[in-house]
């Protein structure tokens, strides 16, 4: 169970709403933390929203559109005036795939100002008030992908690195003044995102299960490789520097058509 004391009264579940979001939403409602859910999708946030109210926890939302350069503001609106003892930061999924050059800027500015400068914005904001207070803790959402650029998928694969190797500097700098920093590196995983893009899960993580993880690791950064051995091996074979470019033939994420439900 996680420690209210420490990474209470409050959490902020950026990209809260179904999902890995979700897991983390559930399990630290059952852990008596109140919650604050940001998310795009109004109705998956209210229908979240009511499940756990209904199960007696405190919970605020708010829809955001985490692409526009005001959501920090935004999402200050609804915790200005709490603590925030626990921020996670879950958003930036990828929906878009094609080749860099021919994408439409707006599609990858979209994933950079997500997953970089809005991931970056969230962290010093709440991370700055965690480590005045002594006390808290930030779990930064990644992916398998980030060891490797992959076809398709250059913005994506290169803003999930950056949120690692971001991650584990906030690490090194958070710990001496009391707050835990992770990097959790998700697999491939039973979205609902997944299942709208018509992708088989049936070998996928259950994404309660990632939460779950996470959670349960949350001191012991900087990196958290979910999904066991089989993803943990995967992440060093695409860490191989020698021949990088044979690697990457060889390993990069798999076009999408490959892994569509047929």
């Amino acid at each position: 169970m996680i420690d209210s004391d420490r990474y209470g009264p409050w959490a902020l579940i950026v990209g809260g709403s179904e999902g890995v979001g979700a897991g983390f939403a559930r399990r630290l409602a059952v852990a008596g933390i109140k919650l604050v859910l940001v998310a795009r999708k109004e109705g998956p946030l209210a229908e979240l929203a009511a499940e756990l109210q209904e199960a007696g926890a405190e919970v605020r939302t708010i829809s955001v559109d985490l692409a526009r350069p005001d959501a920090l503001d935004r999402v200050r609106a609804v915790t200005d005036d709490v603590e925030i003892g626990l921020m996670i930061y879950n958003a930036g999924a990828n929906s878009v795939r094609g080749n860099f050059v021919e994408l439409p800027a707006e599609v990858t500015r979209a994933v950079i100002q997500i997953s970089v400068v809005g991931q970056s914005e969230f962290a010093r904001h709440y991370g700055a008030q965690m480590c005045a207070r002594g006390h808290g803790g930030m779990i930064l959402a990644g992916s398998l992908s980030s060891y490797m650029g992959a076809p398709s998928l250059a913005a994506y694969t290169a803003s999930k690195a950056f949120s690692r190797i971001f991650g584990e500097a906030l690490w090194a700098e958070c710990a001496p003044l009391g707050v835990d920093v992770l990097h959790l590196v998700i697999g491939f995983t039973a979205t609902p995102a997944m299942e709208r893009l018509h992708i088989d899960t049936t070998t996928a993580q259950d994404p309660e299960d990632v939460a779950q993880e996470a959670l349960a690791n949350l001191t012991n950064g900087p990196v958290w490789i979910a999904g066991g051995e089989g993803n943990l091996e995967t992440a060093i074979r695409r860490s191989v520097i020698a021949d990088r470019g044979a690697t990457i033939r060889q390993l990069a994420t798999p076009s999408r058509e490959a892994i569509v439900r047929k």
